[in-house]
């Protein structure tokens, strides 16, 4: 009798613990990849769509040891994170699916940041399009995100202002970034290098916002995206004029008041620049009400320190430098302006 209950308690044992073994040498399995591998989960996945796909990128040879593990774990489609993840060789099941398990901070455990960079920006659009394509945002949502009203209100700025938010540069975030979340990154990054230091500067070139600042900074990268040790020089000379009380009469803003429509142009005449609009520096006395391009954080930094001469008048030198002439005398300015014209029409004969 005491045999046959013993007997019982090990069938019954093992029938308990048996599985309890199977599962633990399936989470022990590990992954076949031989290289790190990037999986991106840009949509509701599911633990049968995740095995597959792993096993379809050779990650994983074992769907169903997979999914039971999952199973054990409670991973569903609600606790799948989306994201980007990165699988190195060997790791065990159990391991990759904590990983992809969604944590109290809305992430993967495992999920990794990605970069993402944008530079040369004309406007929020086109920035919109270069940071879509590195994180999963449609570029039409956030655009669209980013012209409502609301948005802009929110963190204090006029629809002209708004653009001066966002410093292009290389920023991390993670893959499944979405509308709003990327806007409120922004807008610490505005925070965090508007420190008290910047904001002192400000104050001593006489300027009354970050904006202004910005604003000034998109006019001189206009003047010059090439050569970065001119920065400081044409932003001086703008603020002499604005301390002066003459108006700026920057070619780029008059060119940003036509869009596209000068594209290629290389001889602007004054039918260009007598054009009525808010951004145009011939037309208006001090700073356009917002940017005319989104500069990066190193030509505001340039603004804020800026150089002191007394220039007040800049002319493209007659060559392919890229550089200019920086005088403060008119008649001065008009032997430069000649000089560039004549070289101009004799280059654009050649061409012809």
């Amino acid at each position: 009798m005491i045999l046959i209950t013993g007997v019982s308690i090990i069938v019954i044992g093992s029938f308990i613990l048996l599985p309890k073994v199977l599962l633990f040498s399936k989470s022990r399995k590990t992954t076949i990849n031989q290289t790190e591998k990037a999986v991106y989960l840009s949509e509701s996945t599911d633990l049968e769509d995740l095995a597959n796909m792993l096993f379809e990128q050779e990650i994983i040879d074992d769907i169903d040891a997979f999914i039971a593990v999952g199973d054990y774990k409670e991973l569903n489609e609600e606790s799948i994170a989306l994201g980007k993840y990165i699988i190195s060789p060997g790791v065990q099941y159990r391991n990759v699916l904590n990983g992809f398990k969604l944590n109290s901070a809305g992430n993967g455990n495992s999920e990794v940041e990605v970069e993402v960079t944008f530079n040369k920006c004309r406007d929020l659009k086109e920035l919109s399009g270069k940071a879509t394509r590195q994180i999963y945002i449609d570029s039409a949502t956030l655009i669209n995100y980013l012209q409502e009203k609301e948005v802009m209100e929110k963190f204090g700025f006029s629809e002209e202002e708004f653009p001066a938010m966002f410093l292009p540069n290389t920023y991390r975030m993670y893959y499944d970034t979405d509308e709003k979340a990327f806007v409120d990154k922004m807008a610490q990054e505005f925070k965090n290098f508007w420190n008290p230091e910047r904001k002192e500067r400000l104050k001593n070139i006489g300027l009354k916002s970050p904006s202004q600042a910005t604003t000034l900074a998109s006019i001189v990268y206009g003047e010059q995206d090439r050569i970065p040790d001119e920065w400081p020089t044409i932003a001086g000379l703008y603020l002499n004029r604005i301390q002066q009380g003459i108006r700026l009469q920057s070619d780029p803003t008059f060119k940003f008041c036509w869009g596209d429509q000068l594209k290629g142009v290389q001889r602007l005449l004054f039918e260009h620049r007598d054009i009525d609009c808010p951004y145009n520096t011939y037309k208006i006395d001090g700073l356009p009400p917002g940017p005319i391009n989104l500069p990066p954080a190193q030509v505001v930094d340039a603004v804020l320190n800026a150089e002191k001469h007394d220039y007040i008048f800049m002319m493209a030198k007659a060559d392919y430098s890229g550089r200019h002439d920086f005088t403060k005398e008119y008649a001065t300015h008009l032997n430069f302006a000649r000089k560039y014209q004549k070289w101009l029409a004799n280059e654009l004969k050649k061409q012809n």
